[in-house]
Formats: C-alpha cells, structure tokens, sequence
C-alpha cells in the first residue's frame, strides 16, 4: 500500500476546507439526494461526499454505509484530490500497488474493489474532497455514467458554494442585527436622556417671556422665541427617533377590534387641526381586527404629512379603505403640494426630506415616512405612493390579515 502525498498547497486547502464551514455540519438533504442518485446512476452499492481533513476524511453525506469517517493515510479520496480535474477510476483495486493490501480492501465484509472519484473544488479551486462511487467488486463506469458522476459533483460544488456565501451572509446580518441594537439603545438613552433638559429649555423659555418680557425688548424677545422654536423642533426630533426605533415593538403588540372611523375620528382630534380643512373618512364603518397601536402611528404620520406639506387655502383628505380575505387596504389622497417624481423613492429613507419647509415654515426631520414602511412591513403589508406637484398626493398600504 502507497501512501497518499500531501498536496503541494495542503495548507491553503486546508484553510479553503475550514472557511466553507462544513466538515463534521449536519447531515442535509440537497446532499444526500446527489449521493443517492450518484449510486443509482453508477449502479454502486455505496455512494459518498468526502472532505479531505488534515489527519481523516469526514463523509458529509454518506450512501449504502454506516461509516462517517477514516483515516486520511488509508482513504482513497487522498489519492484523488492529487489530480483536480480528473475522475479517478480504479476497476479492481487488488490490481492496484496504492491499495492492494489497503485495510478496506482486504476487509471481511464488504472490501472496497472498486471505486470512481471526482475532485471538489472550491470557488478558489481548492479541492475540498470528492464525490466518489464504491462497489464490493470489479467494475467499470461507461462514458455517460462518468459524464453524470462529473455533473454531480458539480452540483456539489454549486450547494458548497452556496452554503459558504449564505453563512457569509448569516454572519453579515448577525453583525448588523448586533450593530442596530446597539444604535437602537444608544438612541433610546440618549433621546430620553434629552427629553427633560429641552422641555426645561422651552419652560424656561415662557418663563423668562412672562416675567421679563417688557424688559427685553424686541430683540430680546425674538431670541427667547428663536430659543423655543429650536428646543421644540430638537423635541420633535426625538420623539420621531423613538417613535421609528419603537416600531418594531408597536408592530408586534395583539391585534384587537375596533371600527375604523372611531380610529380615525380619535386620530384627527389628536392632530388639533386649526387650518380650513376637510377630511373625508371611509363611505362605510367596518369593524376589523388589526393592530390599532401601529394603525394610529401610521395615520397619524401621514394625515399629519397632509396637513404640514399643504399650500391651499381649503385643505381636503380623502380616506379609503377596502378588505380581502387576507388584507386590509387604506389609502390618503390630498390636495398638497405634492412630491417630484424623482423623489418618491427617496421621502421612504431615514433622515430624508423633500420639501423646504412645512405649511408652518419649519423643516421636517425625514423620520415619520421611514417610519411608517418600517410599520408597514411589519405587520406584513406594502407601501406605495403617487404624487403630482401642485395637485396633492395620495398613499396606499395594505396591512395584512391574521387569522
């Protein structure tokens, strides 16, 4: 018996084997359907996918067999990884000076006679192991039963791939799960952290005007309002980040049941509308079971986009709301100043506004839409808008049903 070489590469192969991540994983499906139609092309009692370690050969999928390992000194798979592209064939292995007096050949039960082995490959090409074919005796593949053990092996190659870039990408969201905790809680402590010193700031501020405005003068004065002014929109900057980081929680509360105008008419009081304005709830009150908590976040974003972004003198709402089966859909049609084409993709992205200012002149944080398709996606349904300058705008959602 000859023993196998070591590769002229074998440390690079041996690191190409650890970073696919697979030697000693458990047994899959996608693999174990190529063994066993890898034995039933070559017509094999034993069919195997082999990775070639450092000291054994470990069989990621096995066939016809109960052995999950050997030694790599005595494997025959050590032998075929020395030629990559090629499928070793050995018809009689008691012919052959490699193996003639190899343990499995001379075994009791079972001896390993013959044997075909195709080389696997990594992205890199490194060869990782082989998909190999085993008898209990002579035998010969013909040139179609080569060409499909060839195919097959290439199908391994393809699921080892593929297994590599999905951990890769596992590992990748892992860390951006982690890192968007970690941003979550920062922004939490710190907004809420930040939520008393502003609402003294703006205290303060009508404080220092009830008492001392007389004496401050009209400079004066426009700095304490300038000072309220920042401090309120620093504040409604806050609550938009706590509001967007908490979605995630809000989409997740029980669903319960409520009519939708009652929902609507208690959001629309909330929004203290003091401009001419007209709201047109849905022609007909339905009773649903939703998540309410997560329904008023999303309409309460964008009513109150509707009336912000709105230069007409009258402003007008119209709300719509049809079912199916497996989804509930709302939509808000106004009459604003609308969104240029080119921008509707863009008004969805955190921090992100379009418009110069509001109705009321202030800018807007690019927090509330980035929220509301956060929500949205969350309770399972879809986002879209359209929008003509000068004419209004109008959003649909879909939010999906529970059984």
């Amino acid at each position: 018996m000859l023993s196998p070489p070591i590769p002229n590469n074998e440390s690079q192969r041996l690191k190409a084997l650890e970073e696919a991540n697979i030697l000693y994983s458990p047994t899959e499906e996608e693999f174990d359907n190529i063994t066993q139609l890898a034995s039933f092309i070559c017509q094999t009692p034993i069919s195997l996918i082999s990775l070639v370690g450092e000291h054994e050969q470990w069989f990621k999928s096995k066939y016809g067999t109960d052995m999950c390992t050997s030694e790599r000194d005595i494997s025959f798979c050590s032998h075929a990884i020395l030629e990559p592209e090629q499928l070793m064939e050995i018809e009689d292995t008691r012919l052959d000076n490699r193996f003639l007096d190899n343990p499995f050949v001379l075994a009791d039960t079972d001896p390993i006679i013959y044997y075909a082995g195709m080389p696997l490959k990594n992205f890199d090409n490194m060869v990782l192991g082989t998909l190999c074919v085993i008898d209990t005796k002579p035998n010969k593949l013909n040139q179609e039963q080569k060409k499909a053990l060839k195919s097959l092996a290439k199908q391994v190659e393809i699921l080892l791939e593929l297994k590599r870039k999905n951990d890769y990408l596992e590992n990748i969201k892992k860390q951006l799960n982690e890192h968007n905790a970690m941003l979550k809680d920062f922004a939490g402590v710190v907004s809420h952290d930040m939520k008393m010193p502003l609402a003294n700031m703006i205290i303060t501020a009508d404080i220092l005007k009830a008492k001392f405005g007389n004496k401050l003068g009209e400079e004066g004065l426009d700095y304490l309002k300038n000072l309220k002014q920042a401090g309120l929109k620093l504040s409604s900057y806050i609550n938009g980040i706590l509001d967007h980081y908490e979605s995630d929680n809000i989409a997740a509360s029980n669903n319960e049941e409520f009519d939708v105008h009652q929902l609507l008419e208690e959001i629309i009081d909330l929004l203290n509308i003091t401009e001419d304005c007209v709201i047109n709830l849905p022609e007909d009150n339905t009773i649903i079971s939703s998540n309410r908590a997560a329904l008023e976040q999303i309409f309460l974003n964008l009513l109150g986009n509707s009336l912000k972004y709105n230069d007409k003198d009258k402003i007008v709402i119209d709300i719509e709301f049809s079912q199916n089966p497996d989804f509930y859909y709302f939509s808000i049609q106004d009459n604003g100043i609308g969104i240029p084409k080119e921008k509707e993709d863009d008004i969805f992205k955190l921090f992100t506004t379009v418009a110069k200012s509001d109705r009321s002149g202030n800018k807007g944080n690019g927090i509330g839409l980035s929220t509301v398709k956060r929500l949205v996606g969350n309770l399972g349904g879809n986002l879209k808008v359209n929008s003509e300058i000068g004419e209004g705008t109008r959003f649909d959602f879909s939010i999906r049903r529970k059984a």
